[in-house]
């Protein structure tokens, strides 16, 4: 069974059984949405367990949330720098020109037909994504997912295209 990143429970708020997570995904209404079940890894990224989301809030760049049946700080500690993840099969399939997360990494990054790296991480700042492309001898490119500079994205070939706006790559 696959199972995809959504967040990392990075410390618990309160007394009362929640957790700050940072989240992974563009969607984490949905993800963290009261009833959904998602997957708990631990820090060595093997299964413990299921679990059932009680409550969802945002607070700044977390988002709080609460498992069913655990109502105390003292149930919840242990899982601090756990993962959650949600099965495959609990995907939603995306609308024309839009992309899960784990399509996108590990695509290969092109300019002019010139391979230029891989994608290897997807940054969320603010009021776009920054994709994170590993290069060869470089330092590592940070493409903003803009139609600018992203001109294509072919899931099947494993290739996006890009133009890459002068003062964006301070290494040519």
């Amino acid at each position: 069974m696959n199972y995809f990143n959504v967040g990392k429970i990075v410390n618990t708020q309160g007394l009362q059984g929640e957790m700050r997570v940072l989240s992974v995904t563009d969607f984490a209404e949905e993800r963290f949405k009261k009833g959904n079940t998602l997957a708990l890894f631990d820090k060595k990224d093997q299964f413990v367990m299921d679990v059932e989301i009680t409550s969802h809030r945002k607070v700044k760049n977390f988002d709080i949330i609460k498992f069913k049946g655990m109502y105390h700080i003292n149930d919840i500690e242990k899982f601090r720098d756990f993962t959650l993840k949600v099965r495959e099969e609990d995907l939603k399939d995306l609308e024309d020109g839009e992309f899960y997360y784990h399509e996108i990494i590990g695509l290969e990054v092109y300019e002019n037909d010139i391979l230029l790296g891989t994608i290897k991480e997807i940054l969320q700042p603010g009021a776009n994504d920054v994709w994170v492309v590993k290069r060869k001898g470089k330092r590592d490119l940070l493409l903003p997912y803009i139609p600018p500079v992203v001109l294509g994205i072919d899931i099947e070939q494993g290739r996006v295209d890009v133009e890459i706006p002068e003062g964006l790559d301070d290494e040519n």
